[in-house]
């Protein structure tokens, strides 16, 4: 098998690759990576030497690949399938990247904020920063709700780049602020993701992992 994918089930990065991967049925080897495990660590790092995941490495053309949305764009290189992820059109294009870009900086990027203060012992809690993640998570989901209000069902025409970001960024935003009762728009959209064959599949390899999670 040409390709391999190395991630951790519970890393919400990583879903936004494999829902691409499932997409398109890819064969792959899924590679559990485990930080805590030195070898493991190490072996890692020799992929993606900032130690970010996931990495797909490409034995077939000698090639490892590193951050998600240039991951989806090998895909759609060398492995395209019957979801494009970005459209061949430049200006489609541009958009898709644009909410591709909006979810993973202005959705995931506070959220996981969030949950890296609650990992963190009393003396280092950053309440400050928590707070400001907070506010810029409710910007996002409600410039995100003003978006959606025009009835797209996906971000731009067809599932692509954009809705794989989308799923973790919204599901795990969720847990840290639920979307019932303030964003209606942004939970219906999520409802949709959750519904698709590939992020349900995502979904049942990381139920195990999900009592890691820490909720407060």
């Amino acid at each position: 098998m040409s390709l391999s994918l190395h991630a951790h089930p519970l890393a919400s990065f990583c879903w936004k690759v494999l829902i691409g991967l499932y997409e398109n049925d890819i064969a792959f080897e899924n590679v559990l990576v485990d930080l805590g495990d030195p070898a493991g660590r190490e072996a890692f790092l020799k992929l993606s030497p900032m130690g970010k995941m996931p990495a797909l490495r490409d034995t077939g053309r000698d090639e490892t690949v590193i951050e998600t949305s240039v991951i989806l764009d090998y895909l759609d290189a060398h492995y395209p399938g019957r979801v494009r992820f970005v459209p061949t059109n430049p200006d489609f294009a541009w958009r898709m990247r644009f909410w591709d870009r909006f979810f993973d900086h202005y959705v995931q990027t506070p959220m996981q904020k969030i949950v890296a203060d609650r990992l963190r012992p009393a003396e280092a809690k950053d309440g400050f920063g928590v707070d400001e993640a907070y506010g810029q998570l409710k910007v996002a989901c409600d410039h995100l709700e003003k978006e959606l209000a025009d009835g797209r069902t996906w971000m731009l025409g067809d599932f692509g780049l954009a809705d794989c970001a989308a799923m973790p960024a919204l599901f795990y935003a969720d847990k840290v602020q639920a979307l019932e009762g303030h964003w209606p728009l942004c939970l219906a959209y999520l409802e949709r993701l959750k519904a698709r064959p590939s992020v349900q599949r995502v979904l049942a390899e990381a139920e195990p992992f999900f009592k890691f999670f820490p909720t407060e």
